[in-house]
């Protein structure tokens, strides 16, 4: 008996082990590379060294406010949001938390930092059926670090250390800041939804964007998600008089 479960513990192990080998080997291998999707123009200023590494990246950052956010474009929303009008409102909806167990201040810059790889690599949602949810993590890795370590780490070590650190906090969720963010995230898409609808006077059916709702678990951001909830349904319930 104590032989077998020796043998169960050794082979549970090996699994973990080799889950996060081939993770670190996936993340090391893919294909897809940052530099292949960076414009000429910022190419040439990167090649010219220091400060041009600070100039190209802002080039970059500038794509997040041209980048409209897909889920609107496919839900046909006319001159949707981008994703810089996302990361905004995400960082004065972090600014303005009052739970006593969070850093506001550390919140704000995973919000910042979160989707800073869209810049390069778009906004890919979940029902996008050529990218999986590992192979969007795979480019947004790679694409954080190229930013991090190649454009920003020349000008400001530290800068680049804590926007990694940040974006690392975020998809790992290792943090209570983390959490309040992941939850922002969904609440912010929530509220744009709510405003679309507004905008089409009720016509046009978002309601799939409300799934996530049971998702959002920190009691203030979950607070929030009611009254917005609460708001809607006096608005939708205002449209039948």
């Amino acid at each position: 008996m104590k032989n077998k479960i020796i043998s169960a513990s050794y082979n549970v192990t090996k699994q973990l082990i080799t889950s996060h080998i081939t993770r670190i080997y996936s993340t090391t291998m893919t294909a897809w590379n940052p530099k292949e999707h960076v414009h000429q123009e910022i190419k040439d200023l990167i090649d010219r060294k220091s400060p041009n590494y600070t100039l190209a990246l802002f080039d970059i950052i500038h794509k997040l406010k041209l980048q409209r956010r897909t889920g609107w474009i496919n839900n046909g929303i006319e001159n949707p949001e981008s994703i810089s009008d996302h990361m905004y409102r995400m960082s004065i909806m972090s600014w303005i938390l009052r739970s006593n167990e969070i850093s506001p201040a550390r919140c704000m810059k995973i919000s910042l930092a979160h989707d800073m790889a869209e810049s390069i690599v778009g906004d890919i949602t979940p029902f996008d059926v050529k990218i999986d949810k590992n192979e969007k993590h795979l480019r947004e890795l790679s694409t954080i670090e190229y930013l991090c370590n190649e454009l920003i780490k020349p000008y400001n070590p530290i800068a680049a250390q804590d926007i990694l650190a940040a974006w690392h906090e975020y998809e790992d969720q290792t943090t209570i800041e983390a959490k309040y963010v992941k939850d922002l995230d969904k609440f912010e898409m929530l509220v744009q939804c709510f405003e679309y609808e507004k905008i089409y006077k009720g016509k046009k059916d978002l309601s799939q964007f409300y799934g996530c709702l049971n998702e959002i678990t920190t009691d203030e951001v979950s607070q929030w998600a009611k009254d917005l909830m609460q708001e809607r349904k006096q608005y939708f319930e205002s449209l039948k008089i």
